[in-house]
């Protein structure tokens, strides 16, 4: 077996190889800038700010260079009525006539300027939009994030409690049992007592193991969160730090709007909004300001450097268009869109009515695992008292070596309760501040 000093060396030595104490708020942020997923959805938003600000671009001038060299083997034809431009020819007269030449070129320049055009401020305004969709996509995957750090993190600091909690209780069941072996080498004991001295001795230290064991787990677990790639290294919670939040719930308040996932349903239900418009925008009219310069060469023969053979054209004017049909059904488009919000608009309200009952139900939780620890804490204070009562009772023979056997071992029973409250707390804690849109206290100084 393992006495008292020893464990307790092997505590003093397990936490003086961790650093210093890292803080929840540092390990959520450690976590923000080294997770590959966030970096990703850090790229996806940055793309999305990328096309919106290209949209732009289509209020700009728009240039193009034209250029066309053809050779045509078969002149198109074309009937002129002779008679109405030469008198010496009967009035219905006819003659066959071949227009062009064999080879011909074209060249030039058009620039369009957009004058009226509601359907680009739709579009950017969807793009806007599309923009904040994404952010609060990356918003959620933080705050999801962010949860799982802070519950490895508590995970963490309640097991460094626990290890405490373990050296003090192993010292305690190692005094039982010695009192108790010194009665049974003096032959006043039977051997049935001591082996449950023994028992409670043993499922001590093997509490302290497990709680080790379980520790670096949720170590390494958080250095996978935190996106460390040594996930050997060691870290230590700064049990302060945690202290300052207190785990309470007294200022109640949802904050549905401060929740990522009821965000998004709001911009894309907007966003349908946004769309109708749009749609109905295709149907409004569009004015641009065109302009042409440029010059066709025709020649008999492959001649592309007469410059004789070149004449210019250019033009300079409005451009109006009004569209009438565009081969669709545009109410039936806008219904879709329509029915799209209303989902949009129902899954937010279910989704809302959701969080707030998992928040209440988190704090009804919380409010009976808070009453239950200060029970279990009163009981364990006055089981150590009662134990180290009869610890002295046995020693003056007193008392009965399976009162204090019994009574170990119910108080192991106890603190195994109390650690697993504590736990529970912790996550009905998290689970309050989630579901109520507070998760942000955890980061926020």
């Amino acid at each position: 077996m393992i006495p008292k000093i020893i464990l307790f060396l092997l505590v003093v030595s397990f936490q003086s190889i961790a650093q210093t104490p890292l803080s929840l708020q540092q390990a959520i942020h450690k976590a923000w800038a080294n997770r590959k997923i966030i970096q990703s959805g850090k790229s996806d938003l940055t793309i999305r700010k990328l096309q919106t600000e290209a949209l732009f671009r289509k209020y700009w001038p728009q240039v193009s260079l034209e250029y066309v060299f053809q050779y045509n083997p078969i002149l198109q034809t074309s009937i002129l009525p002779i008679g109405q431009f030469n008198p010496s020819y009967p009035p219905d007269a006819y003659k066959n006539i071949q227009f062009g030449t064999p080879w011909s070129q074209a060249a030039g320049a058009t620039v369009t300027q957009p004058l009226l055009d509601a359907s680009i401020r739709r579009q950017i305004n969807e793009y806007e939009l599309q923009e904040k969709i994404t952010a609060a996509s990356q918003m959620q995957t933080e705050y999801d994030l962010a949860y799982n750090v802070a519950q490895a993190y508590i995970n963490i600091n309640l097991q460094e409690q626990q290890i405490h909690s373990a050296v003090a209780d192993t010292s305690r069941t190692w005094i039982s049992y010695q009192l108790l072996k010194d009665k049974f080498d003096a032959k006043r004991l039977l051997k049935s007592d001591l082996n449950k001295a023994l028992v409670n001795h043993g499922n001590a230290i093997q509490k302290f193991r497990d709680a080790i064991s379980q520790l670096v787990e949720n170590k390494v677990y958080l250095l996978f969160l935190m996106g460390d790639s040594n996930i050997k290294a060691d870290i230590r919670t700064d049990i302060l730090d945690l202290n300052r939040y207190q785990w309470q719930s007294e200022n109640y308040k949802i904050l549905n709007d401060s929740i990522p996932e009821l965000q998004q349903l709001d911009y894309q239900a907007r966003l349908t909004v946004l769309q109708q418009h749009s749609e109905k925008a295709k149907y409004q009219p569009t004015l641009s300001l065109k302009g042409y310069l440029g010059a066709n060469q025709y020649t008999g023969a492959f001649n592309p450097v007469d410059g004789s053979s070149w004449f210019g054209y250019s033009y300079i004017g409005l451009d109006l268009k009004y569209p009438l049909l565009f081969g669709e059904d545009k109410h039936s488009k806008i219904q879709q869109l329509q029915l799209q919000a209303l989902q949009f608009n129902q899954q937010r309200e279910d989704k809302s009515a959701q969080y707030t009952k998992d928040a209440v139900t988190a704090k009804i939780k919380m409010d009976r695992v808070r009453e239950q620890l200060r029970t279990l804490e009163e009981n364990i204070s006055l089981s150590r008292e009662t134990i180290q009562i009869i610890q002295d009772r046995v020693a003056e023979g007193q008392e009965s070596a399976s009162t204090l056997n019994s009574e170990e071992a119910d108080l192991q029973r106890v603190q195994a309760e109390y650690e697993f409250s504590k736990m529970q707390m912790g996550v009905y804690w998290l689970d309050y501040l989630k579901a109520s849109g507070q998760l942000s206290r955890l980061w926020k100084n």
